[in-house]
């Protein structure tokens, strides 16, 4: 019933004469046919559509742009003002936009606590906001309402707030997300890592679609009982596009094995048409994933062309947008030799995805009331990406969020992360827990031509970020005329840390200061308590080897230090995004038990002085 009202839409300032047959032609005439009943009232309408993309491309088509019986009508959603809480959408927003901007823009009015792009056939974007309070969202539709913005003007709507509009029933408020799981597509529904879906999408040229779908579908058929796989073709994504996305979802086997299937498909229809003379493998990995496959200098890459026989290039950064988080991996060869790398190079993705879920789990652990779908700390605007909803036809027209799960009810834990990574998951998949954290100073050194880029024009970027993260953010004075590096001081509690220190890393990552081919590594300082460094150090260096080996993060504890005027020494902590957030929190994490052990004894000896 909820999806249903989400899609219903307004239709006002009718002339007496409309009726709803008229409305019907009308509608039809635009190719937006209604499904279900008109409600028609004296001047206005009601009308419900299956999805919200349709719903969309109804106001973006009518609304103030069109004509009945003399009257240019109103076109939008139905939300009732008991309804019109925290979630907005905003339209017409230019398909290049940086998620950067966009956040800066929408945290002018407010907390932004989820940002989900809505999939959908226009050549504009369309996001789905939830800000923290009702009365924040309500000026940013004021401020934000017909906004000019590099010539495109936004369009701004209230759209439902499940939360309020309807209690969750009975039957779905079963604890731990077990209902989540009972349709996933993993059998079992076991969290582990190793065992989580890790689906292959590959790009196939637009004229050879017909041949792996076959007479009656029996070709495609054939290869996902061959392969026991799943097998999406997204025949109605990017129109008049020369290619179409795949997506394969199967066991890592599977995959390869209906990715083979499909090669040779390819290869036999150029054969017989003539139309080209060695088809290339080329498989879609998300921008996050791909710096680990590529390995330091390009060495894995290297590796596998060497191993296969295989030439491998990646398309440039400068390609992602907000609409297009993936990479395209093109792998020429023979169909064997290209086979051979599909195994190698998914291989490598499936690591780098799971050791991503790992560390996310740990920093949901780590920080109490870590809300990860809320940060957005990826470059190029990863926690704006596509989300599914409906059947399982919907779902498979969502070109972007291949872990989408078909119920759509709320993730925690590791599935947040499939969706923060290939979809925004809902809000508040982890709960704010305490009012009041602890303020944290963190001291991140970036390399000094990249200061211009952190700081942004007249300082707007550093003012932005700052905002977003909740966090003060300052840039140290250079220590002499030739330093290669300078420091950013960033204080705040865990979560602005988190926010903070991820913009900086993909900041640096999207403006190439770092070398494509390798992934961004920082060196971040922190402070202890001089009496807590022997216990972060370990009996013979145990406890300091054990964090890098956890971590992935070099952790260096200086030798001979003298404490500072707080009694505190330097941490230094060196590694790529997740390894350092990891090792930060492991690090705080020991200097609490030392200040809890030492107020105890503290406490002990207090009370055995005032026995005597």
């Amino acid at each position: 019933m909820r999806r249903r009202r989400m899609n219903q839409l307004y239709i006002g300032n009718l002339s007496p004469a409309a009726t709803a047959q008229d409305l019907r032609q009308l509608f039809g005439e635009r190719q937006l046919p209604l499904p279900g009943q008109v409600l028609l009232k004296s001047g206005y309408a009601f009308v419900d559509y299956p999805d919200q993309n349709w719903a969309i491309r109804a106001i973006e088509t009518l609304s103030g742009k069109v004509e009945l019986h003399g009257k240019v009508m109103e076109v939008d959603y139905s939300v009732p003002k008991k309804l019109r809480s925290r979630k907005i959408q905003i339209r017409n927003i230019p398909p290049h936009l940086q998620w950067e901007v966009l956040d800066g823009l929408l945290a002018q009015y407010g907390t932004v606590e989820n940002v989900e792009q809505v999939n959908t056939d226009t050549e504009t974007a369309v996001v789905n906001v939830t800000y923290a309070t009702k009365e924040e969202a309500k000026v940013a539709i004021e401020k934000l309402s017909d906004q000019q913005f590099e010539n495109y003007s936004f369009k701004i709507s209230y759209i439902p707030d499940e939360e309020v509009s309807s209690p969750p029933p009975p039957q779905r408020s079963r604890r731990g997300g077990h209902s989540s799981r009972e349709r996933g597509s993993s059998p079992g529904g076991s969290s582990q890592p190793k065992q989580l879906e890790f689906p292959l999408r590959m790009l196939v040229p637009t004229q050879f679609v017909g041949a792996i779908i076959g007479k009656e579908g029996l070709t495609i058929k054939n290869l996902t009982k061959q392969t026991q796989s799943k097998v999406d073709i997204h025949r109605k994504e990017n129109a008049g596009a020369a290619e179409k996305p795949i997506t394969i979802h199967a066991t890592p086997e599977g995959c390869s094995e209906a990715c083979r299937m499909i090669l040779d498909i390819m290869q036999k229809e150029a054969d017989e048409t003539k139309s080209a003379e060695e088809i290339p493998l080329k498989i879609l990995a998300h921008n996050s994933l791909v710096g680990r496959l590529i390995g330091k200098e390009g060495r894995n890459l290297k590796k596998i062309e060497q191993d296969t026989g295989t030439k491998i290039t990646i398309s440039p950064l400068q390609d992602l947008t907000i609409y297009n988080p993936e990479r395209t991996i093109t792998v020429k060869g023979s169909t064997e030799a290209c086979s051979n790398a599909e195994v190698e190079i998914m291989k490598k993705l499936r690591e780098a995805y799971e050791s991503d879920v790992v560390a996310v789990n740990q920093q949901a652990n780590l920080i109490p009331g870590l809300n990860l779908s809320a940060l957005g700390i990826f470059s190029t605007g990863l926690s704006m990406l596509p989300s599914t909803h409906g059947a399982r036809g919907a779902a498979a027209a969502t070109p972007y969020h291949p872990f989408a799960q078909q119920s759509g009810r709320r993730r925690t834990g590791s599935s947040a992360y499939l969706s923060s990574l290939y979809g925004a998951p809902p809000a508040g998949a982890f709960p704010h827990q305490h009012p009041l954290p602890e303020q944290e100073v963190v001291n991140l050194f970036i390399p000094t031509q990249a200061v211009g880029a952190i700081i942004g024009k007249k300082g707007q970027h550093i003012k932005q970020l700052a905002r977003f993260a909740g966090a003060s953010i300052k840039i140290a004075p250079a220590e002499g005329p030739d330093a290669s590096e300078r420091m950013v001081i960033i204080t705040g509690p865990p979560e602005a840390q988190f926010k903070a220190q991820g913009r900086i890393f993909g900041k640096l990552k999207e403006e190439n200061f770092f070398n494509p081919k390798e992934e961004v590594k920082l060196e971040a300082h922190i402070k202890v308590p001089s009496f807590a460094a022997g216990r972060v150090i370990g009996k013979g260096g145990k406890t300091v080897n054990e964090l890098q080996n956890l971590t992935s993060a070099e952790v260096i504890v200086p030798r001979d230090q003298t404490p500072d005027e707080n009694e505190e020494v330097v941490v230094k902590i060196i590694g790529h995004f997740f390894a350092s957030q990891t090792a930060q929190r492991k690090i705080r994490e020991i200097v609490q038990q030392v200040k809890q052990q030492e107020h105890k004894h503290a406490q002990g000896a207090a009370a055995s002085q005032h026995s005597k």
